[in-house]
């Protein structure tokens, strides 16, 4: 099983709407495909609901993580919960500990990946998850705050492979991206010259049918209006690239 943990220490960036249209596009792709929402907001586990697995996102965190997955279909979610708050409070070694040795028992089900949805701001919850995982990817937003949010980032991932030297980060995903604003195409090139190998070449633009698809719960590909198509492309080339480079 290999996993990825979507995150970026700026909200409202696009990380639920990458993780659930990855889990989505896996899923089409004959993948046993596991979602672990790590954020109290609990939007992944909303837009997933109907693949609700039964088992609470924080009991991976346990000692003893127990749950039972005999019955998951393409996609199996750990839904969030209100005990996510509270992990913040524990040691971040025996979170990570506790973590690693859920996802073991995951893979133990069959499960060719799995993806995590993370809070955004880096605590106990989203290093655990980088302490565990094989990759990672940062959605972003191509305005000021969120430039300076990726800077963070890079240094996050760059201090937590001391500790997990197996982690890969994948790169940025530009999310939200308005081709009519003359800001969002500077800010690109910016991003571009700063991190030459690290800003992924399939760009999100900022339309309304995303939204509407992760309302309805269903990827925007399955939205037959005309305005959905363009979306549609750009999210399944961005999915076919994190698979390649997941090498899946």
């Amino acid at each position: 099983m290999k996993t990825l943990v979507i995150a970026n220490q700026k909200g409202g960036v696009g990380k639920t709407s990458t993780t659930v249209h990855l889990a989505y596009y896996f899923k089409e792709q004959g993948l046993k495909v596991a979602v672990i929402d790590l954020d109290t907001q609990g939007n992944a586990s909303f837009t997933l609901g109907e693949y609700d697995s039964g088992a609470l996102a924080s009991g991976l965190f346990d000692a003893v993580s127990q749950f039972d997955l005999a019955n998951a279909g393409g996609i199996a979610v750990f839904s969030a919960d209100a005990r996510l708050a509270d992990l913040e409070k524990l040691d971040l070694g025996a979170a990570a500990g506790a973590f690693k040795r859920s996802l073991a028992v995951i893979e133990a089900e069959g499960f060719d990946v799995c993806l995590i949805d993370t809070p955004p701001s880096l605590g106990v919850r989203m290093a655990a998850a980088l302490l565990s995982a094989d990759f990672a990817a940062s959605p972003i937003e191509l305005e000021a705050y969120s430039l300076q949010g990726i800077e963070k980032m890079v240094t996050t991932i760059a201090n937590i492979r001391r500790a997990n030297p197996a982690l890969k980060f994948l790169g940025m995903i530009p999310s939200k991206v308005d081709g009519r604003n003359p800001r969002h195409g500077q800010h690109l090139d910016e991003l571009t010259r700063a991190y030459p190998q690290l800003v992924i070449p399939t760009p999100i633009g900022n339309r309304s049918s995303v939204a509407d698809a992760l309302a309805s719960g269903v990827p925007v590909w399955s939205i037959k209006r005309t305005s959905a198509r363009k979306a549609a492309q750009e999210m399944r080339a961005m999915a076919r690239h994190i698979q390649e480079k997941m090498e899946i």
